[in-house]
């Protein structure tokens, strides 16, 4: 019988698991899914839990009218420790629950292509889950790996994901270099200096080729919260005063477009006090029409058609000067066109952060730039046009590389089998 290994790059946008034929020492296949999850308004019988993962989430979260509850970007709660738990049909889930869920849609569709219960898998992890802080680090470890136990891997091994894009990069080397590799994702961006030699695939010990690992909690959904703040917000109200007392006028406390402006805060943004105080706000404004947005974009559950929105702008704006920012969704309306210019100016504090981490890492790490002979930038954030400025700008000597940006780290995981033999 074959002996299969899955490398899976559980991502906050995207996962991917890259199946590894061990017997014939290559790669077999790839799935990808978007890490979403759907739960379904009701239970299923007998309080069974009623929900589907992936691709299919967005189609169910369409067609049950988005009654219930859509989430998304699952791993930036891994390192939350004030995310205990969320109920969902009448049942608890906590954070290592939710990540098995799209754990386990992976491997049963990757069990599917084999024809085997697969239980040995190298899974990626960013180098910080959350900025360079340790207990969070932990929590967000000791999460992951309970999720993969819930998933159904008993032998599991975990790699730095820019790593995995490393020995991805690698297969395709013909001498010896040394490599800056940029993983930048929807949560976060990581950055490995190491070296990479051709000759050297497969081999068990690869420590002393890791010179200097590092990352930063900014990615792909930073850049979305931006626009959300400063184009997205005044369409629900952002500006909305309400009469606080008789004749005592006041502006409804931004703390609210603070929430809706994040992921992970937005998926459990529905608990009866926030609602009631978002009514009051509503009543008081004298039923405010754009603060009305807000009330239908949460009880209606939109944030994803929302924030779907956006990514389809900035991945527009990847292409072209100018891109229409459109919205038209239960009588929320948003037509407003957004020049490339602009759009970088709304994320130039996060992209500005990014290159302040990178010149510290360097620096830390005594990386001279004459001394790169290569830069490898993997993930779906790498192709937002600042980005690429940013890299061009400060390494104009050396070749700026990429394979898929969306499975060249799963392929590299699973490159990593030689984590089972130390």
């Amino acid at each position: 019988m074959k002996q299969f290994l899955y490398g899976i790059d559980f991502g906050t946008t995207n996962s991917v698991l890259a199946i590894y034929d061990e017997e014939a020492g290559a790669l077999h296949s790839t799935v990808m899914i978007p890490s979403l999850i759907y739960f379904y308004q009701q239970a299923g019988p007998g309080s069974t839990p009623n929900y589907v993962a992936g691709e299919t989430a967005i189609t169910a979260y369409l067609a049950d009218g988005m009654r219930g509850r859509f989430i998304k970007s699952v791993k930036q709660i891994l390192s939350k420790s004030s995310f205990t738990e969320t109920r969902i049909q009448n049942k608890r889930y906590n954070a290592a629950d939710l990540v098995a869920i799209i754990l386990k849609e992976l491997k049963a569709r990757a069990d599917q292509v084999t024809g085997q219960d697969c239980r040995k898998a190298v899974i990626g992890r960013p180098v910080f889950f959350d900025d360079d802080d340790v207990q969070k680090d932990t929590l967000a470890q000791t999460r992951l790996s309970k999720a993969a136990a819930l998933a159904g891997f008993d032998e599991v091994r975990f790699q730095f994901e820019p790593i995995g894009a490393a020995f991805a990069y690698e297969q395709t080397l013909a001498k010896k270099e040394n490599v800056l590799v940029a993983d930048l994702g929807g949560g976060t961006t990581d950055f490995t200096y190491l070296v990479l030699d051709p000759e050297k695939v497969g081999n068990q010990d690869r420590k002393n080729d890791m010179m200097a690992s590092g990352g930063i909690y900014i990615g792909g959904d930073s850049f979305d919260s931006a626009f959300m703040w400063e184009k997205g917000t005044p369409y629900f109200g952002k500006y909305t005063q309400y009469e606080a007392t008789p004749g005592k006028i006041l502006t409804v406390p931004k703390s609210l477009f603070v929430n809706i402006c994040s992921w992970e805060q937005m998926n459990f943004f529905n608990g009866p006090r926030i609602k009631k105080d978002i009514d009051d706000y509503y009543y008081f404004s004298g039923r405010d029409p754009r603060f009305k947005n807000l009330v239908t974009l949460i009880e209606n559950n939109l944030g994803y058609s929302v924030f779907q929105a956006i990514e389809q702008t900035k991945i527009a704006l990847s292409a072209k000067d100018k891109a229409l920012f459109g919205y038209d969704q239960m009588g929320i309306s948003i037509d407003e066109e957004i020049t490339l210019p602009a759009y970088e100016q709304l994320i130039a504090k996060d992209v500005a952060r990014i290159a302040d981490y990178l010149e510290e890492f360097m620096r830390q790490n005594g990386i001279r730039p004459e001394n790169i002979d290569s830069l490898f930038l993997t993930g779906g954030t790498s192709m937002v046009g600042s980005i690429q400025k940013l890299f061009q700008s400060r390494f104009p000597h050396v070749n700026l590389n990429s394979a898929d940006n969306f499975q060249s780290v799963a392929k590299g995981l699973a490159y990593s089998g030689y984590l089972f033999r130390n």
